[in-house]
């Protein structure tokens, strides 16, 4: 169930964390959507392993939603950094 739950929590966290950070990060909706996915691993890695939180399982958890999101801002801002024209 929680790979599950990381793949909707995803969906949600990428728009998300596109509406917190709107930049020229380039790429649509389906990119947003997997960045979001990406993220909400993330953020249930460093809820498990860093933070000691737990992971992402719940979907009414307000940690869970943290990790998720967090997370996605995190991916966001590293693909906005790999992508950025000089």
């Amino acid at each position: 169930m929680g790979i599950i739950t990381w793949i909707l929590f995803g969906l949600i966290a990428g728009a998300i964390a596109k509406m917190i950070m709107p930049g020229s990060q380039g790429g649509g909706w389906l990119i947003t959507i997997i960045l979001g996915i990406l993220g909400a691993f993330v953020g249930g890695a460093i809820g498990v392993y860093v933070l000691h939180w737990g992971d992402v399982t719940s979907f009414w958890n307000p940690r869970s939603w943290i990790l998720s999101i967090g997370g996605a801002l995190i991916i966001l801002w590293i693909y906005g950094m790999a992508t950025k024209k000089s």
